[in-house]
C-alpha cells in the first residue's frame, strides 16, 4: 500500500504542480480506490502480502497453529552402558541396593553387574577395559594398577576391615593377650597373615615365637574347628564369624581387628579390605557418569548400613550369602564409603605395610600419586 501510495502522489504533483485544491481531491480519490481495492482482495485471498513490511514482528499478537514447534523440546539424555563387576562376600554387600534399582532401571546410566567367587574371575576383563568399574580387594587395585601401568584408579573405599579374632573364653582384651596362644586363621601368604604380623609386631609380638598360628586352606574348615567348642582362638573374617557364633554359642568377638590396627598405626592408615576401582581413560571421558555412579553407591552403602533386614534380602537375592546369616553379619562388614583425602591416607599407609612384608602383595611397588582417583 506504500509504494502504491506514493507512485499516486508523484504522479498527482507531476500533472498538477500548482493545483492544490485540485491535488488533494486526486489524493484523496485515489486513496479511497486503494482502500476499496485492498478490502476487496484480503477478503477474498484470506492473507495478507508477501511484503517484508507485512512480516510478523514480536510485537504482533499470533495465535500459534496446531503445527506450531514447541519452543523447548526434551530431548532425552542418553544413557551411558557401565560393565560393573564386584567379588562375592562383604565387598559386594554394600552395592545390592544399586542393584536392585538398576534392574528397575532407575539410575541414572544403564549399569551391567557381574558377580564373581574369585578375583582370577573379573581380572583378564579389568585388564582389558572391558568391566570399567569394579569392587575389588585393596591390594589386588594395587597389583592391577602397577599391571596396567596405571589405567586403574581408586575412587572409594567401600569396606574397611571385615576380619575379627574370637574366643570362646574372656581371655583376650588387647593384641598384648595372644602371647603364648595358639590361633587359627587362613590366608597364608596373603593379606590377613600380613593384617596379622603387622598387630602383632606393632605389641612386640612374633608369630612363630610369641604366638603359634595355624593357617587352614577355607574359612568354613575354621569355623568348623571353632563350632566344635573347647578353648578355641581364631581370626576369622566376616561373615563366617556369624556363621561360627551361630555354631558354637560360647564363642564370642574379642577384638575388631580394624580398631587395633588404627590404636597402632601413626599414619592415619586403617586395613582396607575392599575398594571401588574405575578404568582411567574410561573415568576421563565419562566423568560425569562416574560422579553419578559413585553418587548412586554411596546411598546405596548408606541404605545397606540403614536398613539391615531389607539389605539381608536383597544379599540373598543376588546369591551372595543368605538372608539369615547377612542380617547378622552387616552390621560387623564395616560397609562404608570414602573418598578423597581420607581414603588416600588410610590406603597409603596400609599398603605400605603390607609392602614392607612382601612387595609382591602391592604388585612388586606401591602405586604413585594418580592410583587415586580424587573428584
Amino acid at each position: 500500500m506504500a509504494k502504491g501510495e506514493k507512485k499516486m502522489v508523484n504522479y498527482g504533483r507531476k500533472r498538477n504542480p500548482g493545483n492544490k485544491r485540485g491535488l488533494r481531491k486526486t489524493m484523496a480519490a485515489g486513496l479511497l480506490l486503494l482502500i476499496l481495492t485492498a478490502g476487496v482482495f484480503y477478503g477474498c485471498s484470506g492473507s495478507k502480502e508477501t511484503d517484508p513490511s507485512n512480516v510478523p514482528t514480536a510485537a504482533d499478537n499470533l495465535t500459534p497453529t496446531a503445527t506450531s514447534a514447541p519452543a523447548d523440546t526434551d530431548i532425552p539424555k542418553q544413557k551411558i552402558e557401565i560393565s560393573i563387576a564386584a567379588l562375592k562376600g562383604p565387598t559386594a554387600i554394600g552395592i545390592t541396593e544399586l542393584m536392585e534399582k538398576a534392574e528397575k532401571e532407575e539410575t541414572e546410566n544403564t549399569y551391567h553387574f557381574q558377580l564373581a567367587g574369585a578375583a582370577d574371575e573379573i581380572t583378564a576383563e579389568i585388564v582389558k577395559g572391558n568391566i570399567q568399574i569394579a569392587a575389588v580387594p585393596c591390594n589386588l587395585a594395587s597389583v592391577l594398577y602397577n599391571k596396567t601401568g596405571g589405567q586403574v584408579q581408586v575412587a572409594a573405599i567401600n569396606t574397611v576391615s571385615v576380619l575379627y579374632i574370637v574366643e570362646t573364653g574372656e581371655d583376650i582384651k588387647s593384641v598384648e593377650d595372644l602371647k603364648g596362644k595358639t590361633i587359627y586363621s587362613t590366608g597364608k601368604g596373603t593379606t590377613p597373615e600380613y593384617t596379622l604380623n603387622y598387630l602383632l609386631r606393632a605389641a612386640g609380638l612374633e608369630a612363630g615365637k610369641d604366638v603359634t598360628v595355624e593357617y587352614k586352606s577355607e574359612a568354613a574348615e575354621v569355623a568348623a574347628l571353632l563350632a566344635e567348642g573347647g578353648d578355641a582362638l581364631a581370626m576369622l573374617p566376616q561373615p563366617y564369624v556369624t556363621v561360627a557364633m551361630s555354631q558354637n554359642e560360647n564363642l564370642r568377638i574379642a577384638l575388631d581387628v580394624a580398631e587395633e590396627w588404627e590404636k597402632y598405626a601413626q599414619d592415619g592408615s586403617s586395613v582396607v579390605t575392599g575398594v571401588v576401582l574405575v578404568n582411567k581413560a574410561f573415568a576421563e571421558e565419562n566423568k560425569d557418569a562416574i560422579h553419578a555412579f559413585l553418587e548412586e553407591y554411596r546411598a546405596s552403602t548408606q541404605y545397606v548400613t540403614e536398613h539391615v533386614e531389607e539389605a539381608a534380602e536383597l544379599v540373598e537375592k543376588f546369591d551372595i550369602i543368605k538372608a539369615a546369616v547377612a542380617k547378622k553379619a552387616i552390621p560387623y562388614c564395616n560397609i562404608v564409603f570414602i573418598e578423597g583425602e581420607d581414603m588416600k591416607q588410610r590406603i597409603g599407609g596400609y599398603l605400605k605395610a603390607l609392602h614392607g612384608q612382601d612387595p609382591s602383595s602391592v604388585g612388586g611397588q606401591l602405586p604413585e600419586d594418580d592410583f587415586y582417583y580424587v573428584r
